[in-house]
């Protein structure tokens, strides 16, 4: 039997087939043989797959379903690259994850490393099939793409390879990772962003190099690839976690994290699925058009873009199609398509209803719906927050800095006036907690850091004053646009500010940047301008009125929250000691990512009744958990309050086990060991400096938001209601609610 049943799958695109399958499939499987993969008396071969094994999973079908327009050349290597990997996943399987045996994997896979070569390189002599298959592969592939497409293939390959560890070290101590850690590692260890390089070459639309680190391609390559990961979820739980004993399956995280059944499990993770979907369709509807103006792409780069998103799009519809028919998967009784939508020949494969109830939910919230107090659950914090000695100093430097930046002074267009006055600002007391996350600074760093805070925080609340309410999102775009000019790469002059938040980024960049080599610098301003990104993001899902998808929340909330900047910071100040490589570990990654979402989903919890009542904002994990689920705020609450949880019970495993293992592994030396120690150090104190500021700060007591609503000063309460002639009575009704 199976283990559940299918859920009803979201399918918007049509499944179509390559007219060159029939010749692949005679191909593939001689190349398979040929390689050694079908032979046991290869050296280090090993029965891992038969004749009978290879025609049933009929990854040529795959192929042909998820790329349906190359010519057969084309479909001949990319379906050898599929044969590859998937022998590779089974090979690994075989030979490491049932014995456990870790030294002989890493082995495994640092030789493989080898056979990606550079120009003028050799590999070595392959000694097993996986071997073999890579460097006939390389050597056909890349001489067709240019160098930066090359790098990006090299990565997302060694991820893929990699990452392997991940989950046989999980198998190993029998854990099951939380959601965020799952979804993160699932695409470096899933394959799907190595799958949408290879797209690019079936497609022939390599992605233009100065567009292929943006946002809007990355949301697109991202939401694909966990669209394919989740559905790969669903239809081979059964194999994996059932008959293989593996535990890196998004049911079974899902299944464990909610405490519920395999049935419900699958049935959320087909919601998520549909989700990413959305997501995508959303970002390439609003945001790629706008990319390619931007920019200025050349017709043959729109071209190539447009291209790689079909491209995209066919692979979703097609490896639907392969996963119901494939003898590798559960799917008997595989829900049909055409529920919604066209109907005729071509469109068996449609299926929009289950998207409905996803869309309806995102778009359907009604803002500035009273809350009242979200009251605070037990929350799991293990260490101790710390305080620097120069705090009362702080406080006086920091209202005299905020005062000549002009941070509170009126605003044109905002209608009491000003984003800050000073009482508010001495409410939000921001030097209070620069002296817990910077608790051994001088007293002029941590007026440093104090500006730092006032300034992203100043922002935050500046860019939804100012151009949220008439949704003037071009004028949004131009104003942080200008923001860059104040943070030159030469650290030289900079025109004169218009306004208090170029004023402080000025000053600001002086004073931080200016010490700094070029290179750190770039990457600094790097971060501050992701940073600034991200507050249009937030104005262009107020202005659809759309609730956030759950994963594309969780990645640009700790660019809202302004934890990539302060994070990129702390690693700039020894940029030129640490090894760049290291950051880039999973290790240091998710050590990283699950202090910021420790911090950012508590600002969650305590600003619930503040955003969602007062501001009718959309941006909270609480309201994106309770919309997502169908649930109630209290339960939604005490789910972002496991996360939290889980996600700090990881950041202590990564510091007592994760670092000690790192630093063995890559050999490094002492003073890196002790500068990445002190690292980790100063996110226990970021998180819980953070947690306490929380507990003290006015900003989100009710006291205080109720003062702000019935005072001249305004809070984002106006931001996003209706303004011009016939709305002075709404305007009117809501500064007197609450």
């Amino acid at each position: 039997m199976q283990a559940f049943t299918l859920p009803d799958f979201y399918l918007p695109y049509p499944a179509r087939i390559n007219p060159n399958l029939e010749g692949t499939r005679a191909h593939s499987t001689e190349w398979a043989r040929r390689m050694g993969m079908l032979d046991t008396g290869k050296p280090g071969g090993g029965l891992v797959w038969t004749d009978d094994d290879l025609a049933a999973m009929d990854y040529a079908l795959m192929c042909a379903y998820t790329h349906p327009d190359c010519d057969g050349p084309a479909l001949d290597l990319i379906t050898d690259w599929y044969v590859w990997v998937f022998f590779f996943d089974d090979h690994f399987l075989e030979q490491f994850k049932y014995s456990r045996d870790l030294d002989g994997a890493k082995t495994y896979l640092d030789r493989l490393e080898l056979f990606m070569t550079e120009d003028g390189e050799e590999p070595p002599e392959p000694v097993n099939p996986a071997e073999a298959g890579l460097r006939d592969l390389w050597e056909r592939t890349v001489p067709a793409m240019s160098p930066a497409w090359r790098r990006r293939f090299r990565t997302s390959t060694h991820n893929l390879m990699v990452e392997s560890m991940w989950e046989l070290d999980n198998i190993d101590r029998g854990r099951i990772a939380n959601p965020i850690e799952y979804i993160q590692m699932r695409r470096r260890v899933g394959g799907a962003p190595w799958s949408a390089n290879l797209i690019e070459y079936a497609a022939r639309a390599e992605i233009p190099p100065g567009l292929a680190g943006t946002r809007p391609l990355q949301v697109l390559t991202d939401t694909f690839a966990d669209a394919v990961h989740l559905r790969n979820d669903l239809f081979s739980y059964q194999r994996e976690v059932q008959e293989e004993g593996e535990n890196s399956n998004a049911v079974l995280v899902f299944e464990r994290f909610l405490d519920c059944s395999t049935q419900e499990a699958a049935e959320l993770v087909n919601d998520l699925l549909t989700s990413r979907l959305q997501q995508f369709e959303n970002t390439a509807v609003t945001e790629i058009p706008a990319l390619l103006a931007e920019h200025g792409a050349a017709p043959h780069e729109q071209t190539a873009v447009l291209a790689y998103a079909k491209g995209l799009q066919d692979w979703q519809a097609g490896g639907h199609e392969w996963h119901a028919m494939s003898s590798r998967y559960m799917n008997e009784e595989v829900p049909g398509g055409a529920g919604l939508g066209p109907s005729g020949l071509g469109t068996s494969g449609i299926n929009l209803a289950p998207g409905v109830r996803p869309r309806v939910s995102a778009h359907s919230h009604v803002p500035f719906t009273p809350t009242g107090p979200l009251p605070l659950p037990e929350l799991y914090l293990p260490y101790p927050f710390r305080m620097s000695p120069h705090l009362d100093d702080a406080r006086e430097y920091a209202v005299g800095w905020a005062r000549r930046m002009g941070m509170f002074d009126s605003v044109p267009g905002v209608e009491a006036g000003g984003v800050w006055d000073e009482r508010r600002f001495r409410g939000l007391d921001l030097a209070h907690c620069a002296s817990m996350i910077h608790a051994d600074a001088s007293p002029e760093q941590l007026y440093l850091s104090s500006d730092w805070l006032a300034w992203g925080t100043y922002g935050d609340d500046y860019f939804p004053v100012v151009f949220g309410a008439g949704r003037h999102l071009a004028a949004a775009k131009a104003c942080n646009d200008r923001l860059s000019v104040f943070m030159p790469l030469d650290a030289g002059e900079t025109p004169e500010p218009a306004n208090a938040l170029e004023r402080g980024l000025a000053d600001l960049w002086r004073r931080t940047a200016g010490p700094m080599p070029e290179f750190a610098r770039r990457q600094f301003r790097t971060a501050v301008e992701d940073m600034t990104a991200s507050w249009l993001w937030e104005l262009r899902n107020q202005a659809q009125n759309r609730i956030p998808d759950p994963v594309d929340y969780v990645e640009m909330r700790r660019r809202t929250f302004g934890s990539d900047m302060t994070i990129g910071l702390a690693r700039l100040a020894h940029a030129d000691e640490v090894p760049a490589h290291l950051y880039q570990t999973s290790v240091l990654r998710e050590l990283e990512t699950s202090a910021q979402d420790y911090a950012c989903f508590t600002n969650d919890l305590y600003s619930y009744q503040k955003e969602v009542e007062y501001e009718g904002e959309v941006h909270n994990m609480v309201l994106v958990v309770e919309k997502f689920l169908n649930t109630d705020r209290v339960r939604a609450r005490d789910l972002v309050a496991k996360l939290m949880e889980q996600r700090m019970r990881q950041f202590e495993t990564l510091v007592a086990e994760g670092l000690p293992a790192l630093f063995e592994e890559h050999d490094v030396d002492a003073s890196v060991r002790e500068i990445l120690t002190r690292h980790a150090d100063g996110l226990k104190d970021w998180m819980a400096g953070i947690r306490e500021w929380h507990d003290k700060c006015v900003r989100y007591q009710e006291p205080e938001l109720r003062r702000l609503r019935e005072s001249a000063i305004p809070s984002t309460v106006f931001a996003f209601l209706p303004s011009g002639p016939g709305t002075g009575t709404i305007r009117s009704l809501a500064r007197r609610a609450g």
